[in-house]
């Protein structure tokens, strides 16, 4: 049936549209009456460039990127001159989704009663799963567009109320519609993306491995990253056989999800390595190998910093890397950097660079405090022109041991001093671990803290599954 030309009637300013638009009208008229709307334009105040298709083959040819809309009549017959390859057989399936795309992971749709009905329209929503479509069906069949509508198209028209008026405002309607659609659809996987990178950002993360080492543990992580929960910083802790304890942070260049990666690799391979046996300039030197095959750019290198604890706790090997120094406090003593001297090139910065072990004595009561650079080069100061720096820490960290300040809490209260005196949040990815022992609590707990007691009075959660809060 030939679609009625619109009866002509003025359209208020208020529901003109500004802009052109293109309107692919699908309609089996052997007649060759089809709808045309040079006046259309006038009355509504928009220019509508029109497009007429008698079948689906001639309306695959004729849709193009520049089309807004499409106008399909229902009644158009599944032959129709369409024996192409993209005519509808008597199977065409329905498509689940609001904006006429198939989604393969939502569950399929029941099978309607009048689906051969709507099978040219389920064939126009799966070759334009972009653009508008408006249904057009006889006035007396509410429920067939309704159902087209359930389907996947934006709305519907009957062809006895159809005018210049009411299809200049379904056309505008069906458009803005499907643009909401599109836009809501693209919010929905951006959320779902963004939930699947969270658990495996925060799979990625470290669980420490203390159990029996008597050692407390508290962390802190803040990836540079908007948005993000891992950074190019990386850590890890872990108890060898022989009780010996071993950790570890470091520091790939630059804050993108590549940087990241390569992070997480590095963390993996020094596990591995350390509780293969490896230590020192042997270990050092293989991760530099997995790091050269691995960068994306002879540019990319990390710094790094390990140290491995006897498994009395009284001293430890200290290596490192381009790494800044870890800072010991001692009990009753004011906390110190440790020395930096005889210390070795970051990773990836020289091909057969070595690395010595420095033998550091901890004493009975410590806590060591291993951090990345994030913590300070925050700026201080009138203007931001100063960073904070290794002695700037020092001297934070120290007065927060004066107010009695351990483990998390002392953690926690650094940081966020850091973040204070830069007048906002750091730019530099943050890692920060704290390493304590202390003699009377192992006493206490017959040697080493067991299983089902937190490391610490301030961790509050076991060793062995623990993970560092964000």
């Amino acid at each position: 049936m030939p679609v009625p030309v619109p009866q002509q009637r003025s359209v208020p300013a208020a529901e003109t549209s500004h802009g052109d638009l293109t309107l692919l009208v699908i309609e089996d008229d052997p007649a060759g009456t089809t709808i045309t709307v040079p006046e259309l334009s006038a009355a509504a105040g928009t220019r509508v460039r029109i497009r007429t298709a008698r079948n689906l083959t001639e309306a695959a040819r004729l849709l193009t990127d520049d089309v807004d809309c499409i106008l399909l009549d229902l009644a158009l017959p599944l032959t129709g001159g369409g024996t192409g390859p993209g005519t509808p057989t008597a199977d065409a399936g329905t498509s689940g989704t609001g904006t006429g795309t198939a989604d393969s992971g939502s569950l399929p749709e029941p099978v309607s009663e009048r689906a051969g009905e709507l099978a040219a329209l389920t064939h126009v929503l799966g070759i334009a799963p972009q653009h508008a479509v408006l249904a057009l069906t006889a006035q007396d069949d509410t429920e067939l567009a309704a159902e087209a509508v359930r389907v996947g198209a934006q709305d519907y028209l009957f062809r006895g109320e159809l005018d210049a008026r009411v299809l200049s405002r379904a056309i505008r309607y069906a458009v803005e519609r499907k643009r909401a659609d599109t836009a809501q659809h693209q919010l929905t996987e951006s959320r779902l993306r963004a939930q699947e990178n969270a658990r495996l950002e925060r799979g990625l993360l470290p669980t420490p491995l203390l159990d029996g080492s008597g050692l407390s543990f508290a962390a802190r992580y803040r990836p540079g990253r908007s948005r993000a929960l891992l950074g190019g910083d990386f850590y890890d802790v872990v108890r060898t056989p022989d009780g010996t304890v071993h950790a570890m942070i470091g520091d790939v260049c630059g804050h993108g999800p590549d940087e990241a990666a390569l992070g997480v690799e590095l963390r993996i391979a020094w596990r591995a390595l350390t509780l293969a046996g490896l230590c020192g300039d042997e270990l050092l030197s293989t991760l530099q190998q997995v790091l050269e095959h691995e960068r994306q750019s002879e540019e990319i290198f990390a710094t790094l910093c390990t140290v491995d604890i006897a498994p009395d706790g009284r001293r430890a090997g200290l290596c490192l890397a381009g790494h800044p120094a870890p800072l010991l406090a001692r009990h009753g003593l004011p906390a110190r950097l440790l020395p930096y001297q005889d210390g070795g090139p970051a990773l990836g910065l020289l091909p057969r660079a070595r690395w010595p072990r420095r033998q550091v004595e901890l004493g009975g009561a410590w806590s060591l405090m291993m951090y990345t650079d994030g913590l300070i080069e925050g700026r201080v100061g009138t203007g931001g022109s100063e960073r904070l720096g290794q002695d700037g820490m020092v001297a934070m960290v120290n007065s927060r041991l004066e107010q009695g300040l351990a483990g998390e809490e002392l953690l926690e209260a650094a940081v966020a001093e850091v973040r204070e005196l830069n007048g906002g949040e750091l730019t530099d990815d943050v890692a920060v671990l704290l390493l304590g022992r202390d003699p009377e609590r192992i006493r206490r707990w017959g040697g080493s803290a067991p299983r089902s007691h937190p490391a610490s009075s301030v961790a509050g959660r076991p060793l062995g599954v623990q993970r560092p809060p964000l």
